[in-house]
C-alpha cells in the first residue's frame, strides 16, 4: 500500500510526536527527528515520512497530501490527541477508501478508548510498531498481525502483543529516510550544533522513573542494543549523505547505561573523529565519561529532575544529589558540556522543595537547562499516583498553542504557583551576570549563534509574558 507516515501538525511548532519524550511546544522553537516513523518508512517501499511541524506543513496542506495515499499512519500524543482526531476525520472525508492507523504512547495504553473516540481510526498499532505497520502495508490480513487493536463483529478486538524487537540491526538506517524525505536544516535544538542528525543506538530503559513516558508505555524497560558495527555503519552513511552535519545526537532513552557496552562502542567511535552528544544518567563514572570524551562526545542531556532527596525517592529516580554533584564535577574536569533537565510538580513538591531544586541547579551550573511542568501521562505510575490521591484536575495539559500547562495541583501548591515557579526558575538561573556573560561570549564570535540567540530570546520572552498573564488571571479576585 502507498503509505504516509505522519508526524501530525497537532499545533503549530509542536514538538510532540514521533521523537519527543515530553510532548509540548517548547519555550523556544525546537524539533527532534521523528525517528520512530523512519523505520517503517524504510521498510515500506512506497512510503513517505511527512514531519509536518518542523517543516511548517499546515493541517490543510496535510489533508491535501494525504489524498495521494492509501494508508496513513498518525503518531499521536496525549496533548495533541484531540486535534489529531479532527485531522484524521478530515482526511477520511476527502480521501476515499484511505485506511488510518494511530500509533504512539497514548493509544498504546488506551487502544479501546482510542477506537471509540472516532470512526476515522481503523486500527491502533500498540507500542513498537515497526513491523506491525509494515506488515499491514505489505498486505497481511489485520487478523494475523500481532500488536494491533481494531473493530470487528461489533466489538474491539485486541490481537496478542508483539514482542519487543531484539534484533535492532535488522532495521533500515534512519538517515536514509532523512535524506529521502526531510530537510535536516529544519531541525533545531538550542543546545545542539546546527545542523545535527539524531537516531538511536539502543531501545528501552532499565530505570523505573515513575514519570517517564516511553519505558512505561512504549519501548519497555528491557535494554536492547544495536551492534557497534551497525552503529558505525550508520554514522559513516550519515556523513556520506550529509557532509554539512556538525553533530550526531544519540537519542537513546539512556545511552550510557551499561559500562562495558559504552567502552566498546566508544572504542569504535574514536577513529571516526566526529562530534557527538547523547543522553546520560548520573551513574556514569569517570572512566565511562573519559572514554566518551575521547571518542568525540561534546554534550550530555541529563535528567536531574529535582534537588530534593525525598522527591528523588518518590519518583524512583535511582540517583542521589550527591551522585549528581560528583557527576558534574567529572564532566567539568573532562570539559563535557551538560544540558540539565528539571521538573516542577513531581510527587512531594512544595514551595520549599522548588527553592531547593533551584539552588541545586545553580550549584550544578550546567551549560544550559530545561525546566518542565510535571505531566502525569496515561499509563505511567505518576498518573496512577495523582489519580489515587485526587491531585489530577480537569484542565488540559497544554494551551491552545501546545505550550505546557499543569493538569494537577497539590495541597499547598496550585497550578498557578507551578507555572510561576517554572518562570522564576528560568529567570533566576539565566539572568545571573556570569551566565549572561557566558552566553553572550559564545554568541559574540559566531554569527549563526548570535542570530539564533536573538530569535530564541524573543520567543522565550513572549511565552514568559503569556505565562505571567496566566498566573495573574487565575489568581485575580472574581
Amino acid at each position: 500500500m502507498k503509505t504516509l507516515l505522519l508526524n501530525p501538525p497537532s499545533f503549530e511548532k509542536f514538538d510532540g510526536g514521533a521523537g519527543s519524550r515530553w510532548p509540548a511546544r517548547r519555550e523556544i522553537s525546537s524539533f527532534w527527528y521523528p525517528v520512530w516513523l523512519s523505520y517503517p518508512a524504510g521498510l515500506i517501499k512506497e512510503s513517505r515520512l511527512l514531519d509536518a511541524p518542523s517543516h511548517g506543513v499546515t493541517p490543510e496542506e496535510t489533508v491535501r497530501i494525504a489524498r495521494d495515499y492509501e494508508f496513513v499512519v498518525v503518531f499521536t500524543s496525549t496533548p495533541g490527541f484531540k486535534n489529531d482526531i479532527l485531522l484524521a476525520e478530515r482526511i477520511k472525508d476527502t480521501s476515499q477508501g484511505v485506511k488510518i492507523a494511530f500509533v504512539g504512547p497514548p493509544v498504546s495504553v488506551l487502544p479501546e478508548e482510542t477506537l471509540k473516540a472516532s470512526a476515522a481510526i481503523d486500527f491502533v498499532a500498540r507500542r513498537e510498531f515497526d513491523y506491525t505497520i509494515a506488515e499491514y502495508a505489505w498486505g497481511k490480513p489485520i487478523e494475523q498481525i500481532s500488536g494491533v487493536s481494531f473493530r470487528g463483529n461489533g466489538q474491539v478486538i485486541h490481537n496478542p502483543d508483539r514482542p519487543l524487537l531484539d534484533d535492532l540491526d535488522s532495521l533500515p538506517f534512519a538517515v536514509e529516510i532523512y535524506k529521502r524525505d526531510l530537510d535536516i536544516t529544519k531541525y533545531n535544538v538550542p543546545f545542539l550544533q546546527h545542523p545535527f542528525i539524531a537516531f538511536y543506538t539502543s531501545r528501552g530503559c532499565p530505570a523505573f522513573c515513575t514519570f517517564c513516558l516511553w519505558p512505561q508505555t512504549f519501548g519497555g524497560h528491557k535494554w536492547r542494543c544495536r551492534s557497534s558495527e551497525n552503529v558505525v555503519a550508520e554514522i559513516r552513511r550519515a556523513f556520506e549523505l550529509f557532509p554539512n552535519v556538525r553533530e550526531i545526537f544519540f537519542d537513546d532513552d539512556t545511552f550510557a547505561w551499561g559500562k562495558a557496552r559504552v567502552l566498546e562502542l566508544c572504542g569504535k567511535l574514536r577513529p571516526l573523529n566526529f562530534t557527538w552528544s547523547c543522553t546520560c544518567r548520573v551513574h556514569a563514572d569517570f572512566e565511562m565519561l573519559k572514554a566518551m570524551k575521547e571518542a568525540g562526545c561534546r554534550l550530555l542531556i541529563v535528567g536531574f529532575e529535582s534537588g530534593d532527596p525525598t522527591i528523588l525517592k518518590n519518583i524512583k529516580k535511582g540517583a542521589t544529589v550527591k551522585q549528581a554533584l560528583a557527576f558534574m564535577k567529572h564532566c567539568k574536569e573532562l570539559d563535557i558540556s551538560v544540558h540539565g533537565d528539571f521538573i516542577i510538580g513531581l510527587p512531594g513538591e512544595t514551595p520549599e522543595t522548588i527553592m531547593r531544586t533551584i539552588g541545586f541547579a545553580e550549584e550544578l551550573d550546567c551549560e544550559t537547562i530545561q525546566v518542565s511542568i510535571a505531566h502525569p501521562y496515561p499509563g505511567t505510575a505518576f498518573d496512577s499516583y495523582v489519580r489515587r490521591h485526587g491531585y489530577l484536575t480537569d484542565d488540559d495539559m497544554a494551551d491552545e498553542l501546545g505550550h505546557q500547562l499543569p493538569n494537577l495541583q497539590y495541597p499547598g501548591l496550585s497550578r498557578e504557583e507551578i507555572v510561576e515557579a517554572v518562570e522564576y526558575f528560568y529567570g533566576r538561573y539565566y539572568f545571573r551576570p556570569r551566565i549572561v556573560f557566558r552566553i553572550l561570549r559564545r554568541a559574540l564570535w559566531d554569527h549563526d549563534e548570535r542570530t539564533r540567540l536573538f530569535r530564541e530570546a524573543k520567543e522565550y520572552l513572549q511565552l514568559r509574558a503569556k505565562r505571567k498573564r496566566f498566573s495573574r488571571a487565575k489568581t485575580a479576585p472574581s
